[in-house]
Formats: C-alpha cells, structure tokens, sequence
C-alpha cells in the first residue's frame, strides 16, 4: 500500500483496473474513422473564425418572445404542455386560416449559455458541415463520404469517431489532464463518475460484498447536483453526506481550477457542454487509468448512445472558440460587478440565487418580472427544501449594462433586497 494518502486512489484504482482485467470486463474506446475535409475544420484553432467583441447575433441568445397565450398561461399559472407553440409558430406567408398570435419580447436572465456561445457563426459552421453536406453527398454516391449524424450506438460499440477524439483531447489541454471521457449530458458524467468509484470497494473485496470499513466513503454537499446524489445513492457508500466554472473562470477558461492554479491537485474535473459551451454532453478529465475504470464500471455511460457526430464538432468549436474570444470572460465577470454595484447583494458569481422564501412570493415575484419584461424563473420544492424558494437569475456575457439596470429595478420592485438572502456567496464555493 502506498504511504502517502495522495497516492492510495493510484493503488486503489490501479487494484481495481487488475480486477476488471482479470474477470474480462475491462471496457475498451475503439474509434470509427470518419475520413472527410470537414475535419480539417477542427484543426488546433487556426481555422476558426473568432472576434474581439460582441457581435449582432449574440444578442440572440437573450433576446427571446414567447406567445401572448404563453404568456397569459404563465401569468396565471396554468398547468400546459407546451401544446400552444404549435398554433403560435406561423409567419407572415402561411396559408388563410392559419391561426396568427402576437407575441412577447423577453429579456432572458434563466438560461445556461453564460457565455453566448450558442449563437456563433462557427459552431454553427462546424454542425452546418457535417450535416447538410452528407444528405448531399450521400445522395450522389451510396459510399458515405460525409457522415450525417454518424454511427450511431453507444461509445464502447460503435458510437466513438475520430471527432469524438478530437473533443476530449481538446478537453483534456484545458483542463490540463491525461485524458477525457466524453458522456451524453453532464447528469450522465456525474452519475458514471459516483457509481465507478463507488464500485472500487467490491473490486478490492474480490468483487464480493466488502465490510464497512472497506465500503468508500462519500461526503457531499446537501445541495449537490440531482446527478451526484442519485450517483451516491447507487454506490456502496458508508456515509453521504457543481459545474458553472468552464469556460467562465481561467485565463483560458479551464475553470475554477486554473483561476486558483491548484489543476494538478484536482484529480478529476466533471463538467458540461450544455452551459457556457453553448452546446450539448458532458465530460470527464481524469487520469487515463480513472478513465479507464469509469468507461468499464460508468452504467450511465456504458448503457447511453454517443452524442452525434455534428454535436460533437460544433462542442470541438465550443472549446476553441471560448479559449479565444477572451472578451466573453471579461464580459461576464463585469455584468457580476454591475449587478453587486446596482443592487448591494454581495454576488461573486454569474448564477444567483435570490432566496425569498415562500412559494407565493417566488411566484409573484417571478410573475411580476415576466410582466416588466425578463424571463426570471421561480425554483421551488422539491428541487429546494420549502420555505427556500428563489429566484435563479443567470448572467450572461451577451447581457450588456442596460440590461442589468432594468433587470435590477425591476426586481427591486417585487422583492426587498436588504431581506434577501442568496445562496453560494462565499467566492467560488458554488461555481
């Protein structure tokens, strides 16, 4: 056994790894080779197309409507299915009898893309390439020479490509690791990552039921990700007791890590792709040895379809383009001073959470600034304990100054700022 603490998740995993060999259940990544020039796209960050500042289109990302029957439903709190959409989407050349609406201009304060990244021309290329050329192509020639959405099929069967390659080692750079373990969605990476390493107590035991002092302990916050407690809840544990940082926080946006210079003492970095990357999955960066434990004992990986092809060169851009466009972290961080300045709520954080305490007051209050113009949503139970309900105001680095002067006086209106409370204010505790 290693003598240093540090070192006894090396021993452990390594152990583990031997185990899995010898009963022939190591899982192994066999990457499909997509041959095609749209590769070549993705080449290192030379041939992406990157700005200084913010340009027309990302205003896209916040500036949003919804249907006055949309609103009107919210408004009173109508239970919907999203079935008034259907009606709502009609333009100007629709045949007669097409049912027309008005509709609402919002300013979106509740949405994931932090750094506006959803609407940039080059993840669009990046997506419009391998897409719509392939239909063309394969319409030409039955040989595929463009792939469409790819194979399709988990990682571990067919559903792993050179593009999918592409994106962890793109990942692994920036979060300064061996390697990386691609997932559908971030829920999926926390889950793998919680139930492999909660597995390495049964494979230390011979892959019998260990004792309780063999079983690995997890400690977590009350207020984790739905992802890691559920992951918790499926390991041995003995005892039990998030991802907002990538991209936003680092001078290369590696996340709260490279901010604090401590990558090296982070043995495992989960994030996602869905937020400031402005596209779609999760990740894992890790050592290659944990990765080859978490794709072998990850059920949430194991049993899930890889993300397509497009999906994974559009998040490939995502990466390129964020560590470039320096701008979008420089934004952001200057729409949190704004709001600190505006309101005197002491935020370190683009994500706040305004706690007001009831459910009728988070909903009034949510209601009231969807009538000024903000799409601010109201969480409440289960997803937090009751009598904790808040607000959940998302900066972005495409919010400009005005929009949180507005958003700032309108919410000073439905709530009293000196009375609220907000979660996660401690610096980085919560990024």
């Amino acid at each position: 056994m290693a003598e240093n603490p540090s070192d006894w998740w090396d021993s452990w995993v390594e152990e583990a790894l031997t185990t899995l060999h010898s009963l022939k259940v190591l899982r192994s990544l066999r990457p499909i080779c997509l041959r095609s020039c749209s590769l070549q796209f993705g080449l290192r960050g030379t041939a992406f197309q990157v700005f200084d500042e913010m340009q027309h289109w990302d205003r896209s990302s916040v500036e949003v409507e919804i249907a006055e029957s949309t609103f009107s439903r919210w408004m009173h709190d109508t239970p919907s299915a999203g079935d008034e959409i259907v009606c709502s989407a009609v333009g100007a050349d629709d045949e007669a009898g097409a049912s027309y609406e008005k509709f609402k201009k919002l300013i979106l304060f509740s949405g994931n893309d932090y750094l506006g990244l959803s609407s940039h021309p080059t993840i669009g290329e990046a997506v419009a390439k391998l897409e719509f050329v392939a239909i063309v192509f394969l319409l030409v020639n039955q040989a595929a020479q463009e792939h469409g959405m790819g194979p399709r099929g988990s990682a571990l069967i067919c559903g792993y490509t050179n593009y999918h390659r592409l994106l962890e080692s793109s990942l692994a750079d920036l979060k300064k690791k061996e390697d990386c373990l691609l997932c559908p969605t971030g829920f999926a990476a926390n889950m793998a990552v919680m139930t492999a390493i909660g597995s390495i107590g049964t494979l230390l035991a011979g892959n019998s039921v260990p004792s309780e002092d063999e079983k690995i302990a997890v400690f977590s916050d009350a207020l984790n990700h739905a992802s890691i407690i559920d992951g918790i809840r499926l390991v041995e544990r003995q005892k039990s007791v998030k991802a907002h940082g990538t991209f936003v926080c680092g001078k290369n946006g590696g996340g709260v890590a490279e901010e604090f210079n401590c990558e090296k003492d982070v043995d495992i970095c989960i994030g996602t792709l869905s937020k400031a990357a402005g596209c779609h999955g999760g990740f894992i960066a890790c050592s290659k040895k944990l990765k080859l434990l978490i794709q072998s004992r990850g059920r949430s990986f194991i049993f899930s379809t890889s993300a397509p092809v497009p999906i994974a060169a559009a998040a490939h851009a995502a990466v390129e383009v964020a560590k470039l466009e320096t701008w979008r972290r420089e934004a952001i961080w200057s729409r949190v001073k704004d709001f600190h300045l505006l309101t005197g709520i002491p935020v370190t954080s683009h994500i706040i959470s305004l706690i007001v305490g009831s459910e009728d007051k988070a909903l009034q209050a949510s209601r009231y600034l969807l009538q000024s113009g903000f799409h601010v949503t109201a969480i409440r139970p289960p997803t937090v304990p009751p009598n904790s309900c808040r607000l959940r105001v998302a900066l972005s680095a495409v919010h400009t100054r005005q929009d949180v002067e507005n958003l700032a006086a309108a919410l000073s209106r439905c709530i009293n700022f000196q009375d609220t409370r907000i979660y996660g204010c401690n610096g980085y505790a919560r990024l």
